[in-house]
């Protein structure tokens, strides 16, 4: 592949996986509907300082995230739903990851190698949906990259490898909270203690650059939230920070947890990383930057996220960046059989499954085979099929670039890692853009909150909910405009009307002046149900 070619057809790589899935869906439960949530509130004029969902505040996260995604939402207000405006920020933030990660393994491994990096990144199975999400995590995976960009960078030149390590603690501090934040300090601290190359007086340099470009983001919010209630920032500081990390979870449970996760959701980037590990210590060389800073960042974060009080996949996120890094020396050497079959299988799975999809497509929207069209409407009715000819011709785009690509694209190093990143690009462009219609069936709250409204009486005092979550007090705020009382802070509520969340057969026992009206669910869940009930009048 020729020097000029191989950034331009990467960058358009990069665009063909980052555009499908940002748009023509609504805020799907729970992480993107508590998050707009957020969002709408800023949009709706409420304090960018104290969050709130529907009115009441919701202190879980720092408001950067938001911010952005309020002024991409009202930006695109024109042309695109709030929603959708919004969301086009994470692909934003997945860029700067993106961008950061390239600039950081061009640091560490040479001018060649930096767009290794970002196509490992796009070869993660894990990101491929998280990257495309309106959440919190993308700005701080951004923030991962960019601090892993600033410690390699310091090697070179202390005090800017500070100001982006600082301005990275910073960004990941105004987006996750001072938990994430201590994970890029740790880093910091330890370099020094488990590499050589950072075992400098000049790294002194860099840590007081980094706390001073840190400072301002770390003190600015919390002190605008201190001045504005301190009730409220002590519990911020307690329980959306201390406790999460500080709490009675077994540590070794949280790591089984990720170590059980990672094999397929940073899948293929591990393999190579662990052969570049091997090679490493094989070849003297396990003490070089570019082995020692992710492998050192990789341990830290697995250790701090293991020891968290909740564990999630999507928290794993941050894992991707080192792990992405550590992989980039495991490439160009990859032996030969390894890559001619990892070549082959990427081909062939990847056609397999763009076949499949268009097979699938067909049965969804042309109704061929009949039995397939039935069965797939089964599991989400309410869906209205038809050919729609915007999703056939970008996916009959997205098939022809595959076919061009397995065609055209010339033997490399990195050509199995680019086959793998295309043919996911390709499979998942099809299912975002043939299939989402379908999957915003059931992820979405409009269907259900719509047939509510038509079974609420004109005239009601105010609404009242019991158990109701932050994604369905969001949502029932964007798409009804009704901000709920809860009883759980309001137990002494006089509303008319009330609405309870649970399970399909575990209805709440209420007063016998609350007579039910109406109970519903989104089409084709089964866990979840919404009842409606109205005070009757003595």
């Amino acid at each position: 592949m020729s020097i000029t070619l191989r950034p331009l057809l990467i960058a358009l790589l990069c665009l063909a996986w980052l555009l499908p899935g940002l748009v023509a869906h609504d805020p799907w439960k729970p992480d993107e509907a508590y998050t707009f949530g957020v969002v709408y509130e800023i949009l709706k004029g409420g304090s960018w300082v104290i969050p709130q969902i529907a009115g009441e505040t919701f202190l879980e996260k720092p408001p950067l995230f938001h911010l952005t995604a309020a002024a991409s939402a009202w930006l695109f207000s024109p042309i695109l739903p709030l929603h959708d405006g919004a969301r086009l920020v994470a692909g934003l933030w997945i860029g700067l990851a993106l961008l950061f990660s390239a600039l950081a393994s061009r640091e560490l491994n040479g001018p060649r190698h930096g767009l290794t990096a970002v196509l490992l990144l796009l070869g993660c199975l894990g990101l491929v949906v998280r990257g495309h999400q309106l959440i919190v995590d993308v700005a701080a995976l951004a923030g991962f990259a960019m601090a892993y960009y600033g410690a390699a960078l310091a090697l070179r030149r202390a005090a800017p490898g500070g100001f982006w390590l600082g301005t990275a603690c910073g960004l990941v501090f105004m987006t996750q909270g001072i938990p994430e934040a201590v994970i890029i300090v740790v880093i910091a601290l330890l370099l020094p203690v488990a590499a050589r190359p950072w075992r400098k007086p000049h790294h002194v340099v860099t840590l007081a650059v980094a706390a001073a470009a840190a400072l301002p983001w770390l003190l600015l919010w919390p002190l605008l939230l201190l001045q504005r209630d301190p009730a409220l920032f002590a519990a911020w500081l307690q329980g959306a920070n201390l406790a999460r990390f500080f709490g009675t979870r077994d540590m070794l449970a949280g790591l089984a947890y990720y170590l059980r996760t990672l094999p397929w959701y940073a899948f293929p980037v591990w393999p190579l990383a662990l052969w570049a590990l091997w090679r490493a210590r094989r070849g003297g060389q396990i003490g070089s930057p570019a082995i020692m800073l992710p492998a050192l960042g990789f341990t830290v974060t697995l250790l701090m996220l293991g020891s968290a009080a909740e564990s999630r996949e999507l928290y794993a996120l941050p894992m991707l960046v080192p792990l992405a890094l550590l992989a980039v020396p495991g490439v160009d050497p990859l032996r030969r059989g390894a890559a001619n079959g990892w070549y082959w299988f990427s081909v062939m799975a990847f056609t397999f499954f763009i076949a499949v999809g268009w097979f699938y497509w067909g049965a969804l929207e042309l109704g061929t085979p009949a039995r397939l069209h039935a069965h797939l409407h089964t599991i989400r009715p309410g869906y209205d099929f038809g050919f729609g000819a915007l999703p056939f011709m970008l996916g009959l785009a997205y098939t022809a670039a595959w076919f061009t690509l397995v065609a055209k694209l010339p033997r490399s190093p990195e050509r199995p890692l680019a086959i793998w990143a295309g043919g996911l690009t390709a499979v998942w462009a099809l299912l975002a853009t043939l299939f989402i219609g379908w999957v915003d069936t059931t992820k979405s709250y409009r269907s259900v909150i719509n047939d509510m409204q038509r079974a609420m009486p004109a005239q009601y005092r105010c609404l009242a909910s019991r158990d109701l979550g932050e994604a369905q007090r969001a949502m029932l705020h964007y798409f009804a405009d009704i901000r709920s009382e809860r009883l759980e802070s309001r137990p002494q509520s006089a509303c008319d009307l009330l609405l309870v969340q649970g399970l399909p057969l575990d209805e709440t026992v209420l007063p016998p002046e609350w007579k039910k009206i109406w109970e519903g669910h989104r089409p084709g869940d089964k866990d979840e149900r919404l009842r409606l009930y109205r005070r009757q009048q003595n």
